[in-house]
């Protein structure tokens, strides 16, 4: 794996870091190829429960692109597919959950690594931005994994003006799940992370593979694919064992299966 991104086994955790501090961690080839490697390393591995998603250092979480000429707006427009658009697919796909740990500037680039996870904590002085429109670009790829979290008219405004906004606007549009001051940010990611290691991972698997499924259905529709959904759920190992341990009185032993 490049040097550009990093990955570390935290307990239960895959924390994939994002290694480009001197380049406020923007994307290039590099980046997104080792995110994508971590992706698939973290969930070739059965003792990982959950993906966390972040940048080195203290300045930024990702600023976006790398705008040098040859690393960052560089396509091979003869491919149906661009790499960047195929890591956002892998991690729709993803089994496991993940948090993102917004740790300084979240841009650009950097806003469809945000979207792209299931849940986000964030330090307080983050700035975020969809500042494509002021290089004469628009952020075409990030809106796909943006359109479906935030109202259509707060991303309307962020990715015309292309202005930053602050983290409690990220908060009160529900782009992240939590705002804390700097020194709060790891306690508060480690609180999530122990909020999922604990549960079933056979529930949090289907679950997750249910609610992609279901995002462009209609309610009769969903409502059809989920009655069957919780009947093959209730055949699992984990979910006799739930079952079992509540009626026991005592805390479950999830074989993931």
């Amino acid at each position: 794996m490049s040097d550009a991104v990093k990955c570390e086994v935290k307990g239960a955790a895959f924390w994939i870091t994002v290694n480009r501090p001197d380049k406020r961690n923007a994307i290039n080839a590099e980046v997104v190829q080792g995110i994508r490697q971590g992706y698939a390393q973290a969930h070739a591995n059965p003792a990982i429960r959950v993906i966390v998603l972040t940048g080195a250092g203290d300045k930024a979480f990702c600023a976006g692109g790398d705008l040098q000429p040859d690393k960052g707006f560089v396509f091979d427009v003869s491919q149906p597919n661009v790499p960047y658009a195929d890591m956002l697919r892998e991690a729709r796909q993803a089994t496991l959950p993940s948090i993102a740990r917004v740790n300084g500037v979240c841009m650009a680039g950097g806003m469809g690594l945000l979207g792209m996870t299931d849940m986000a904590v964030c330090a307080d002085h983050v700035q975020f931005g969809l500042p494509e429109v002021k290089v004469g670009v628009f952020p075409m790829q990030v809106l796909s994994v943006l359109q479906g979290l935030v109202p259509a008219r707060k991303l309307h405004e962020w990715a015309l003006s292309g202005e930053p906004f602050s983290a409690q606007e990220a908060l009160s549009a529900g782009l992240v799940n939590h705002v804390v001051p700097v020194h709060e940010l790891d306690p508060k990611t480690q609180w999530l992370i122990d909020r999922l290691v604990d549960k079933s991972p056979t529930a949090i698997r289907r679950g997750k593979y249910a609610m992609r499924a279901i995002a462009d259905m209609g309610f009769e529709q969903a409502l059809a694919y989920t009655e069957s959904q919780i009947a093959l759920l209730a055949q699992t190992e984990d979910a006799k064992e739930g079952l079992a341990a509540f009626n026991d009185k005592r805390q479950p032993v999830w074989t993931g299966r």
